[in-house]
């Protein structure tokens, strides 16, 4: 009976240490699923969108910039974790309205973007590489940095060190620990090694944080937000009634909620702007 006991526990053991083995190595395929893009593809994209390659360690990021003639600020955007820039930067309606150029990079192994994502510095790295570009274009310009999803961790941190005019976080996370532990209640904490601790950066951020959650997301639930909110006061937590995960920018109350706070960027004393 002892040795069958031992037999049982051995083989959970080794049950274990292989499916936290498998998390370890995997987590890429789990976290990051792009769509890549043939280098010839055409977006089909309006003249005033230009197309262009950041040079990043050992590969290039595809991005698109939308340039209108006198914008009052850029958005520097970090999509989710699928798809590419084809279907994310069919938003550049909504900000072209806002009279706001927008700036989008596809990931390593997204879209356009060559190789692929091996580890959170790496990612970082990429996405302060592309923050350069935009600082660059724009030197007097105001800047918003907006994430989503997955995209919301980096946006955060990024934020933290460059303190833009606005950051907005839209279906955000703790970080990916945080979320790992909840859906994964099994796994250490070690094994996350792409952490994107938002909550520890969102403290950090000086400006104004707009945080916008569907109230129905199950993917990653609005306590998510709650738990930053905590870590940064200042940040203005609003719920979505009904919305969920991917299709939390069809809530009736998310655009003019999103569109109220962008018109205030660029606006204020010695601005010939009026804000709303």
């Amino acid at each position: 009976m002892i040795n069958i006991l031992r037999r049982a526990i051995v083989i959970l053991l080794l049950a274990y240490v292989g499916l936290v083995t498998w998390f370890w190595w995997n987590q890429e395929n789990i976290i990051f699923r792009g769509e890549p893009l043939p280098a010839a593809h055409d977006f089909r994209l309006p003249k005033d969108v230009e197309e262009l390659s950041i040079p990043v360690a050992e590969g290039t990021l595809s991005a698109l910039n939308l340039r209108l003639p006198r914008p009052r600020g850029v958005v520097f955007f970090l999509h989710g974790n699928g798809g590419n820039l084809d279907s994310w930067f069919s938003n550049h309606d909504f900000y072209r309205q806002a009279n706001l150029d927008l700036f989008m990079i596809d990931y390593r192994g997204y879209g356009k973007s060559g190789g692929k994502v091996a580890d959170e510095a790496q990612f970082l790295a990429d996405v302060r590489a592309a923050w350069a570009v935009l600082a660059a274009r724009y030197p007097e310009t105001p800047r918003i940095i907006h994430g989503r999803s997955l995209g919301s961790g980096p946006a955060a941190i990024l934020a933290a060190e460059v303190q833009p005019a606005l950051t907005v976080l839209v279906s955000p996370y703790c970080s990916l620990g945080e979320l790992a532990s909840t859906a994964y209640p099994f796994l250490p904490g070690f094994v996350v090694r792409y952490p994107f601790d938002g909550c520890s950066a969102a403290g950090s951020i000086r400006g104004p944080l707009l945080l916008l959650h569907g109230d129905a997301d199950t993917l990653i639930p609005p306590a998510h937000s709650a738990l930053i909110k905590a870590r940064a006061p200042n940040a203005e937590v609003v719920i979505l009634p009904g919305a969920g995960h991917d299709d939390v920018h069809l809530a009736d109350t998310y655009g003019p909620t999103l569109r109220a706070r962008l018109d205030r960027v660029g606006c204020g004393a010695g601005s010939a702007l009026a804000c709303r």
